[in-house]
């Protein structure tokens, strides 16, 4: 692939909810442009972009993947990104990487609920974008729907630039409103179509919108409205500068249609995308110095700067980076400062990804996107830049995982090779965490689902060889008293020679929540000599690990120990330390022993239509409501204490409630007692385990 300088480049990330065509798009846009020979199809596992087998499993986008192509002498990188939740955080990251959107959607199906989250996303990061109604071809196609229920959902800035000929089985085409003329699908799978004149049972429709589309465009740019004012027509070209001043304003989002499977619009992406959409060249970006923490500019013609936004793990070649340029540009074989990190990298080869076909790159400009192997400190959200020249680009902001479960080696001997896998899988994607539970000596993973979780222990055994089972993970319960109790413990045995003796009377007494432990030595007299003391604690402190109800560690307990015997002989630490721990374990079970659950706040953003039913799901979750707050027109949060063991899975289920347009976030608050009745469930299922 040749040099492209900036105005010459175009970064465009496809985004939709799943299902609604986009990986069908990609594979059109590149067959349009020469980059492949043929269509491939998600259903036959053969197209570009879906090529980890894990994608070609399931028929759905799991990893963003670019998807580079030349059209009109210009490079345009498309990124092809997942449309199911549990992979947003590839979302979040090409969106960081891109100038503008594609943003797909059925002409059936309309606007779906990733398309709602992927477009907010878009507003947040002020980009343009672009609409292409796909599947025209579908039953139930509808435009003119889609259309209005886009302005419903979006406002008033979406217009139409396009017309459909037809629906479903008889579309056969589109009307170009700034050109007014038809282009009628072709036999010829690369062409763009032929021109003819607008079918007459269209012609007033066409007018209608033709004449909306140049009102807005002339609203866009004050020459275009005095000219407009004054009755002149506007000429082609000057509505197209038009869309393109809107559409970099956010005042204009053009919509098109078309029917990727088909190749029927295709071209005319790529044309739009050329003609409505900025180039780098023009645009600014925002940083700050790593030391004085001013606000730094970077434009195009500055010194290199770069964002590493997205990095993969490949067991053969190594870490691989994915860089958006800012400005600037760099060379193969050059040194680079990370000013995330301060550390200097090298660049080796430079190249871009087509799918997962490799071709060299001999330089790369601002706008263009790159990729790295090797790079050894840096990561995904890292700045590189000129070390005389630090900018640091804020780093990109992920969900929180939400999705727990415990992980473990399925063979024996893979212990040493899970922990490398895990923190290879962390590194590559930022929606993925591993950490270990001291209390319940589990191995945790967490991400936005279920299925990212499973996916994420297929590629541990594809990439690593490491076969793993996934599991709900153990509650760490803990078990105190609500009452006291003076209790005896003595331990003699004789055996031939020396014997042993330890003996203790021991006060126990509940402590307010959260104090953990006590220990009061308050002998008075010798009767139990101050050698021996240390041994009296230890022997409790190891009986307080063990608990006596379900085997959970007991907490909020005082002890004293208060009085107590011994031998000249054949008293020792080890006697005492035993007869402390029966001591504990008998009083224990006299004191009104309970058992403790963590209680986790917990905080839902979910839509005002979908209140009712989040709150009654968290009542029979044995969850306590805190109270309600308004975020948004529409929107509130729920506050909530919620028992930890209800909410392990609550991702799935509030994604279920709320049709994917809920989400929440947790922490642990304090422990509490557990209902009695709950209580003995879970102490019978610990018992059964043990056994």
């Amino acid at each position: 692939m040749k040099e492209y300088r900036s105005d010459k480049l175009r970064s465009v990330g496809i985004v939709a909810h799943g299902g609604a065509g986009k990986t069908s798009v990609a594979e059109a846009l590149l067959f349009n442009t020469g980059a492949i020979t043929r269509i491939g199809r998600v259903d036959d596992g053969t197209t570009t972009t879906d090529f980890e087998p894990e994608e070609i499993k399931r028929k759905v986008t799991i990893s963003a993947a670019l998807a580079p192509c030349e059209w009109r002498d210009h490079k345009i990188n498309f990124i092809d990104t997942p449309g199911y939740a549990d992979f947003v955080g590839e979302v979040k990251s090409t969106l960081r990487a891109v100038d503008s959107a594609l943003v797909v959607v059925c002409a059936a199906s309309g606007v779906e609920v990733e398309t709602e989250k992927a477009w907010q996303y878009i507003s947040e990061l002020n980009l343009p974008r672009i609409v292409f109604i796909n599947k025209m071809d579908r039953e139930n196609a509808d435009f003119h729907n889609v259309i209005q229920e886009m302005k419903d959902k979006f406002g008033s800035t979406i217009l139409p630039i396009q017309l459909p000929i037809g629906a479903e089985e008889n579309f056969k085409g589109i009307i170009d409103l700034v050109k007014m003329k038809a282009i009628l699908s072709s036999p010829n799978q690369r062409s763009q179509g032929a021109e003819a004149d607008i079918p007459e049972n269209l012609r007033e429709t066409a007018l209608e919108l033709r004449q909306k589309l140049i009102e807005v465009v002339a609203e866009s740019d004050d020459d275009l409205l005095a000219k407009y004012l004054d009755g002149e027509e506007l000429s082609d070209e000057e509505i197209k500068i038009g869309i393109l001043k809107g559409a970099f304003q956010g005042n204009i989002i053009p919509v098109m249609c078309g029917a990727a499977y088909k190749n029927i619009g295709i071209q005319q992406i790529m044309n739009a995308v050329l003609d409505y959409t900025p180039s780098s060249e023009a645009s600014r970006f925002l940083g700050t110095h790593p030391v004085s923490k001013e606000i730094v500019e970077r434009k195009a013609s500055d010194g290199f700067s770069a964002l590493v936004f997205k990095t993969t793990a490949d067991p053969f070649v190594g870490r691989l980076s994915y860089i958006r340029i800012f400005s600037g540009s760099m060379k193969p074989d050059s040194m680079i400062y990370n000013a995330s990190k301060e550390k200097i990298e090298r660049f080796g080869n430079l190249f871009t990804l087509r799918g997962k076909h490799q071709e060299p790159l001999n330089a790369i400009y601002a706008g263009d996107i790159a990729v790295v192997a090797k790079l050894q400190e840096t990561g995904t959200g890292d700045t590189l830049c000129e070390k005389d020249k630090p900018i640091i680009f804020e780093p990109i902001t992920y969900p929180k995982p939400m999705f727990t479960m415990s992980i473990e080696a399925k063979n024996k001997g893979d212990e040493d090779k899970i922990g490398n896998a895990l923190n290879r899988l962390m590194d590559e994607d930022r929606t993925f965490k591993v950490v270990k539970n001291v209390e319940t000596k589990q191995l945790l993973v967490s991400g936005i689902g279920e299925l990212h979780t499973d996916i994420m222990a297929e590629r541990m055994k594809r990439k690593f060889g490491v076969d793993v089972i996934l599991s709900d993970p153990k509650v760490p319960y803990r078990e105190t008293i609500r009452g006291s109790v003076k209790v005896e413990g003595k331990h003699k045995k004789q055996s031939g020679g020396h014997g042993q003796y330890g003996h203790v009377w021991l006060q126990l007494d509940p402590l307010p929540m959260g104090t953990n432990f006590e220990f009061v030595d308050s002998i008075f007299g010798g009767a139990v000599p101050r050698q021996y003391i240390p041994a009296v604690e230890k022997g409790v402190r190891e009986a307080l690990v063990g608990g006596i109800l379900g085997g959970y560690p007991m907490v909020d307990v005082k002890v004293t120990l208060y009085d107590g015997s011994y031998h000249n002989v054949d008293s020792s630490e080890m006697a005492f330390k035993i007869a402390s721990t029966m001591a504990l374990r008998k009083g224990a079970l006299q004191a009104k022993p309970a058992l403790l659950e963590p209680i986790c706040n917990v905080n839902i953003n979910v839509p005002d239509s979908f209140m009712g039913d989040v709150i009654a799901d968290l009542n029979g979750k044995r969850g306590r409501i805190q109270g309600m707050e308004p975020i948004t027109q529409g929107a509130g949060v729920i506050k909530a204490q919620v028992p930890m063991s209800e909410m392990f899975r609550y991702a799935i289920d509030l994604r279920s409630i709320t049709q994917g347009r809920g989400y929440f976030d947790l922490n642990f608050s304090h422990y509490e007692e557990v209902p009695q009745r709950i209580a003995e469930m879970i102490i019978a299922t610990s018992k059964n385990e043990e056994h």
